[in-house]
Parts: structure tokens; sequence; C-alpha cells
């Protein structure tokens, strides 16, 4: 039922965000000459996949943990597409093809040990990983593998149709901050 629910989100949100996609593709053109952004992330059952996103950072910048870059590596438009969460919207094409889920556990790089160890230990690993879901829309990010690892569990545990549609209302709605780079004060 939810791959099925994907399979429809993923096609019409496609299909109806193609013209900005379009846009930001263009824009983010001219910003880096490189608007998007492809990374080797672990998916279901520790399964490598590509994942791909609108760049928010200079190209030159270092594929690490978003809570390990650093902030001044962003760029104007990228800040932008973070704020608004465009960036996002390639990870569409990522759920339709099955390599995630509109909701799961944030996809991590193959360097985040610990939080693989702590996903692997609470059996979350055998989800698809989601463009949003509990940890995201609560503002918990990567820095905290064990926290993050719990509330993945927690959300495997309390998963049903109107969890889905929530996480989702609630990413659309601006609710959470998980994921963001730290800024400097």
């Amino acid at each position: 039922m939810i791959r099925m629910l994907d399979i429809g989100l993923s096609f019409i949100g496609l299909l109806l965000s193609f013209p900005i996609m379009l846009l930001l593709l263009i824009i983010g053109f001219f910003d880096t000459g490189s608007p998007l952004f492809i990374q080797q992330r672990v998916g279901r059952n520790k399964k490598a996949f590509s994942l791909v996103k609108f760049r928010t950072m200079e190209v030159t910048a270092a594929s690490v943990a978003t809570h390990l870059a650093n902030a001044s590596e962003i760029t104007r438009f990228g800040r932008f597409l973070r704020k608004t969460k465009l960036d996002e919207l390639p990870q569409l094409w990522n759920v339709l093809i099955g390599d995630m889920s509109m909701v799961g556990p944030r996809p991590c790089l193959f360097n985040q040990e610990e939080l693989i160890d702590e996903r692997e230990r609470r059996g979350v690993l055998g989800l698809r990983p989601g463009i949003t879901g509990l940890a995201q829309v609560s503002g918990i990010d990567m820095s905290t593998p064990k926290l993050l690892a719990e509330t993945d569990a927690r959300m495997q545990q309390n998963f049903n149709l109107v969890s889905y549609f929530k996480y989702i209302l609630m990413t659309v709605l601006g609710k959470g901050s998980g994921d963001r780079v730290p800024t400097k004060d």
C-alpha cells in the first residue's frame, strides 16, 4: 500500500513540479555551473543508491554529513533552496524508482558508521530511506546518531497510513529543522 502511494505521489509530484524544477535547474546552472548534486547514500538493507538533489553548496564543497558541512560554502541560491526545501524535489525521482520512500529514515553516507551501526542494531536499515520522517519533523539531525536511530525505530514501530500523511504534511508546512548545516554565531 505504501509503495503504491509512493509511486502515485512521486509521479504526480514530478509532473506538477516539472516547470519549477526546470526553472531551478536553469538558475542552478548559473549559480554553480552544476545544478544537480548526486551522492552515494545508504539505502534499504545497506544497499548503495544515488541520491539526487539540487546543489546548494559550491561544487568544491567536501562531501560530508550535513552537520559537518561548512556553512560558508552554501551559495545564496542554495540558502533559498534549503529554506524552502526545494532542493529535495529531485528526490521524487528516487522515490518513483524505489530507492526511497516519501517517509522513512533520512539516508546517510557510508562513512557515518556510528549511525549505520545504531540503525542496524534497531532494525531500521530494513526500511526504504525517506525524504522526510519523524526525526526531520522533530528537528533531529544526523549529529546525534543514537537519538536519530532511536527516533527512526520509534517511527517504524508506530508507522501507519495516518503517520505517513502526517509527516508529509508537516514537512510541506515547514515543520522541523533536521539535516541543517550549522551556522557560525
